[in-house]
């Protein structure tokens, strides 16, 4: 079985836990001796953060210091690599935990292995898949969401906000199908009162601004509607 990631469910993840506690890792959390992942302990400090070894997961110990836990969590999340923190938490400390630390999710000490797998799970695949959010590439073709710049062959392309937001969808869904209704309900919104042949117009100036070399990344398939073609060869269905 595989994660979205296309990496192996059962890979095992490298852990960082950082706890001034006597005995921490597994002894913070036990359901951790039953697990594969190799565990690395380290102070609860955000020094911690930059002497350590790279790790998929932080985890951090908030089972009792919740002013040095909320330090560490805000150093990781405002990282230059930000990598996934799950918090460790008591049911007496929930109340006081704040979402404005920057931690993923949490758990408890005693939680059972089953529930800490699928913690440390889900906030490694969210992480991989927000890192892969940010730039997005076809071949020759980039697209940076955090800038809003689409590059070919490097050359930075003028495109307006409906023709970032049109080849973006496209770029994040390869291959697929999408009639023109589709387009212009997920691109333009559910509030948009324009007819379909917005989204031929659209299409048309994006394929003229990829250039003669390129036009051909966005297929048509006639009598159903675009898509975005990796290979960048048109292959039309055959007529209902």
């Amino acid at each position: 079985m595989r994660t979205s990631s296309g990496e192996e469910e059962g890979r095992a993840l490298h852990l960082l836990v950082l706890s001034d506690a006597p005995g921490a890792g597994k002894a913070l959390l036990p359901a951790l001796e039953f697990l594969e992942h190799t565990v690395a302990v380290a102070r609860l400090s955000p020094d911690a953060l930059s002497s350590a070894a790279p790790a998929d997961v932080i985890v951090v110990d908030a089972t009792s210091d919740l002013g040095a836990a909320s330090h560490v969590c805000r150093a990781a999340a405002s990282a230059e690599s930000a990598r996934p923190v799950l918090l460790v938490a008591g049911d007496g400390n929930l109340a006081a935990l704040k979402a404005g630390w920057g931690f993923d999710d949490y758990v408890s000490p005693a939680a059972q292995p089953a529930e800490v797998e699928t913690r440390l799970r889900l906030v490694a695949d969210r992480a991989q898949f927000n890192q892969r959010g940010h730039t997005a590439s076809v071949g020759e073709l980039s697209i940076d969401e955090d800038t809003y710049i689409v590059r070919l062959r490097g050359r930075p392309l003028d495109l307006t906000y409906r023709e970032f937001e049109l080849l973006r969808y496209l770029v994040g869904n390869p291959s697929r199908v999408f009639t023109r209704g589709q387009l212009l309900q997920e691109v333009w919104g559910y509030d948009y009162y324009g007819g379909t042949r917005t989204v031929d117009v659209h299409i048309r100036r994006l394929r003229a601004k990829l250039g003669p070399e390129h036009e051909q990344l966005i297929g048509t398939v006639r009598g159903v509607g675009y898509k975005l073609d990796p290979h960048g060869v048109e292959r039309e269905a055959p007529p209902p």
